[in-house]
């Protein structure tokens, strides 16, 4: 599949008198953080090729105020928030997807108070619905011993732990789950703004532990749905010195490595 990538902007589509199915929004891990960019490619790669007609703000997108908000600057959240909300409403935005579960559940859950109610999906139900359709297809499925961490915030704050599976499903024979897993699965550490807390001296960092659960399953692969997750599980491999043998990635990029288009 080549290389080159259409993304869409929501002003330029606005101008041509477009609106598109969807509007993905980038975050600001999936725009500024090297390696969650990755995952922004990956996702926006498998969209033009699936044909979803989508749309980015770009420089118009702000974060959503949901670090201010965990960390308990509610005048911050809401300042950021309303400002979205009015940039959403200009292009009137009814459906939006995004790859952070941080952005998914603040955008479901916390604006609609603030008048901002759409559509929201996180980017794993998008792709196990197209995998389900047999939009992606073409699988190499592989004997790979893939194991699967459950972001919190897809996990336990909204119940989402099936369609994550459904894709490691089509992709692998052999998913091994964590000890810890679903409703009992253990935060990466990073989040309710954590991951710009330092731990009290001595104690045991929280990516640390989690990390050990995924190399015990003794699978090469630790599957994530959160750029947070990204960088907290990708450090606590380093820490352990295996970063030569196990790697962290998004579904998307999975999806993306086992493709056969």
């Amino acid at each position: 599949m080549s290389e080159s990538l259409i993304v869409p902007r929501m002003a330029d589509m606005a101008a041509q008198g477009k609106t598109p199915e969807i509007l993905f929004w980038v975050g600001c891990a999936g725009s500024y953080d090297p390696r969650a960019q990755k995952v922004t490619v990956a996702f926006c790669k498998i969209l033009n090729k699936v044909g979803i007609e989508f749309a980015i703000l770009g420089q118009e997108e702000s974060c959503t105020g949901d670090p201010a908000r965990r960390a308990g600057n509610e005048f911050l959240f809401q300042m950021t928030a309303l400002q979205n909300i009015e940039t959403l409403k200009m292009y009137n935005v009814k459906k939006i997807v995004t790859t952070c579960p941080h952005c998914f559940n603040v955008i479901k859950n916390d604006y609609p108070a603030l008048g901002g109610e759409y559509e929201v999906i996180h980017h794993t139900q998008l792709l196990a619905s197209l995998v389900e359709e047999g939009k992606i297809a073409s699988f190499e499925k592989t004997g790979d011993k893939i194991t699967y961490h459950d972001s919190c915030y897809l996990g336990r704050s909204n119940g989402i732990y099936e369609a994550p599976r459904d894709i490691l499903n089509a992709l692998t024979s052999d998913v091994a789950e964590m000890q810890r897993a679903k409703e009992k699965g253990l935060c990466c550490g990073a989040g309710g703004a954590q991951m710009w807390k330092e731990d009290e001296d001595g104690d045991k960092r929280i990516n640390i532990e989690r990390t050990e659960e995924a190399l015990a399953t003794g699978a090469k692969k630790i599957a994530v749905n959160c750029p947070f997750c990204l960088t907290m599980m990708s450090d606590g491999v380093k820490a352990a010195e295996k970063q030569d043998e196990v790697m962290v990635y998004d579904l998307a990029e999975l999806i993306i490595d086992n493709q056969k288009w």
